[in-house]
């Protein structure tokens, strides 16, 4: 499988990131390592996770994705084979969130316990954090990366102006920068991303590694009505885009399977990847089927007629 860059940090990832937000929500452990083990054997060893996966569920605090990951790592022995993408900052608790140097430093010593590792290839500021100057976060993560704890640092939702005074910050006094991004992306959110934030990336060679990649699921053409949302874990999520517009790309998305011998969740990420500021975009799967569409999606090449069908069906 080719590979890729984060940004300039030198580690290469494959061109699809396996989004570990369902690990201990809608996969449960046993699940979870036949999963991952399917993943590895294909090549797909880019895991994204994060420290609040996944405090929404009634009874978790937390932690529940690292944790599997950390006991997948301990019973295969083979942490050295993944690189592997967690955050901080987000909310655990009233107390544990933000991106206070304190606060770094001790969720990065929870999740490599959590996680049975002593290092983090890229760890990344889920999300911005305006009470703290940006000097003082990127100077617990140099700490962290001169201890040998974290390898490479990312950012999360953040804006073009917050990423770009960042990458000022960094490139002014030497401080680590970051190599990342991971915004929402996909068919049916561009305009966010493409207006402002991707002449950025791409000016300043920032990977990006964007989030919801499938749109909730609603890309793989399994919501096509309400009747279909109903009953499922993130069928509310998707409601949104039962509209003419989400209709019109998934017509697209069929019209392009249907030449390219895919199905519309493959179409749906070859897209993205084909994208020249993406790296690498992140997607879930919580059966053996959709691992496998998550390997084909990165075989496929789509042709510049199909993205240019898909582009006017999802214009903005």
């Amino acid at each position: 499988m080719s590979l890729r860059q984060l940004g300039r940090s030198g580690i290469q990832v494959p061109p699809l990131a396996f989004g570990g937000n369902v690990l201990g929500w809608t996969v449960d452990e046993p699940t979870a390592f036949t999963l991952l083990d399917a993943l590895l054997d294909q090549g797909l060893n880019f895991i994204d996770t994060a420290d609040m996966y996944s405090v929404w569920v009634p009874g978790h605090q937390g932690g529940e994705s690292e944790t599997i990951l950390g006991n997948w790592f301990k019973a295969r022995g083979n942490r050295s084979r993944v690189v592997l993408a967690t955050k901080v900052g987000m909310q655990l608790t009233p107390e544990k969130k933000g991106l206070a140097p304190d606060y770094i430093r001790r969720a990065v010593e929870d999740s490599l316990t959590r996680l049975q590792t002593d290092y983090i290839d890229l760890y990344q500021s889920h999300e911005d954090d305006p009470t703290v100057p940006q000097e003082d976060v990127l100077g617990a993560y140099a700490d962290l990366i001169k201890a040998g704890k974290v390898r490479a640092i990312g950012a999360s939702n953040f804006t073009a102006a917050r990423l770009a005074s960042a990458l000022e910050i960094s490139e002014r006094t030497g401080l680590p920068r970051y190599e990342t991004l991971q915004p929402e992306y996909h068919l049916m959110a561009r305009k966010d991303f493409e207006a402002e934030l991707e002449p950025l990336v791409l000016a300043k060679e920032v990977g990006v590694i964007n989030w919801k990649g499938l749109a909730s699921g609603f890309l793989s053409g399994k919501y096509r009505s309400e009747a279909d949302a109903g009953g499922r874990t993130r069928g509310k999520q998707v409601l949104k885009y039962l509209n003419p517009k989400g209709m019109q790309v998934l017509a697209a998305l069929d019209d392009v399977a249907a030449r390219v011998n895919a199905n519309p969740a493959q179409v749906a990420l070859a897209w993205l990847i084909a994208r020249p500021s993406i790296t690498a975009p992140i997607a879930s799967a919580t059966s053996l089927a959709q691992v496998d569409d998550l390997v084909a999606a990165t075989k496929l090449k789509l042709d510049a007629e199909a993205i240019a069908q898909l582009d006017r069906a999802s214009a903005y």
